[in-house]
């Protein structure tokens, strides 16, 4: 392998690389571009030239060659919020500890294959129209679509423009999007039969926004498992997944049923904000209202007393997306499964 390299004001070229490895262009170019069709021995000597040289690949010169762009958009589509700004959506993704996790997850599996995240809001009808257009465009290679609306028309669009894409929870639509979600109905179900089991007889709820899908199949499985008890339907108030509009919740709640004992609610910021308004109503917890929430988040430990709440593995959930939406892309005609992962029950001290 000869060592003469081009003047260093010059980029290096694949003809420089294939210069000093002694190969022909087309092989650098089989290697650079990770084909599996090229003699071991070969590929050793390319990479070693490669090394050599600082050769760094065209990416633009690339991606019209292999129509990808490297990077997957993380669709973030909200119901329509009318008369209000997107300042109050944001805001609330970049402080809920659940948001944070997605990202975690998808970045972990991301970040190895060379692909760039792209972070897209959508929360009314325009906004997603423009979205699809510029999907349409072929700007990313993929979606990963966290959907917080069982009226979503994005699933189905998504699907029929047979762009590559993955759903954050089953959706609501009969939809064909691949999708990866946590078993919402089991993981109430650990929640209820905890409580019960510590001799609760008067178990509320307070549940996520009741558009959503997960929301609905946790209001579901809270009845199915109070029903399995031989208990009635059981109170509840809907909440928003906000730590503000847990506390709102728990009032209404503690109005609408002021002799519960315990409390199931939707997610652990909502149980951040309902804590304190049990505290100042003069109920003890867990001595006379038990609770439990959902997640196991980061602000279940910020918690006082630290919450008792179910886990749904987020990350873990988040990196099997990131995987399927890569398979897609790579495979693009190649039916994804739909994984739903197992809920755990994690105790600590509020039930």
């Amino acid at each position: 392998m000869t060592t003469d390299l081009p003047p260093s004001t010059r980029p290096v070229t694949l003809e420089h690389v294939a210069k000093v490895a002694g190969v022909s262009r087309a092989t650098v170019s089989r290697v650079v571009n990770g084909k599996s069709t090229v003699d071991p021995e070969l590929r050793r000597i390319v990479e070693e030239a490669v090394a050599a040289t600082n050769y760094v690949p065209n990416s633009a010169a690339r991606s019209l060659v292999t129509r990808r762009t490297n990077s997957v958009a993380l669709v973030v589509s909200e119901a329509e919020r009318r008369n209000q700004p997107l300042d109050p959506f944001v805001g609330r993704m970049f402080t809920d500890p659940h948001f944070g996790r997605v990202v975690s997850g998808v970045i972990q599996v991301l970040r190895p294959q060379g692909m760039q995240m792209v972070l897209m809001l959508a929360d009314d009808a325009e906004s997603r129209s423009q979205l699809l257009g510029y999907l349409r465009q072929g700007h990313v290679d993929g979606v990963i679509l966290i959907s917080s609306n069982a009226a979503d028309p994005l699933p189905a669009w998504l699907t029929e423009a047979r762009i590559p894409a993955v759903q954050a929870s089953r959706p609501a639509s009969s939809s064909s999007i691949a999708y990866v979600d946590v078993d919402q109905r089991e993981g109430v179900r650990l929640a209820v039969d905890h409580l019960v089991g510590l001799g609760r007889k008067r178990i509320a709820t307070i549940t996520g926004p009741l558009d959503m899908p997960a929301s609905q199949e946790r209001l579901t499985g809270f009845r199915e498992a109070l029903a399995a008890h031989g208990h009635g339907e059981g109170v509840y108030v809907e909440g928003d997944f906000t730590q503000d509009g847990g506390a709102a919740a728990m009032r209404v709640l503690l109005e609408r049923a002021p002799d519960l004992d315990a409390v199931f609610i939707a997610s652990d910021l909502m149980a951040l904000g309902a804590l304190p308004v049990l505290s100042r109503s003069g109920r003890r917890v867990p001595e006379d209202v038990a609770v439990v929430g959902f997640d196991d988040s980061s602000a279940a430990l910020a918690c006082d007393p630290q919450l008792t709440t179910v886990r749904q593995p987020v990350e873990d959930m988040a990196a099997e997306m990131a995987r399927l939406v890569l398979r897609q892309i790579a495979e693009p005609a190649k039916t994804m499964p739909m994984v739903v992962f197992r809920p755990s029950l994690v105790i600590r001290q509020s039930a």
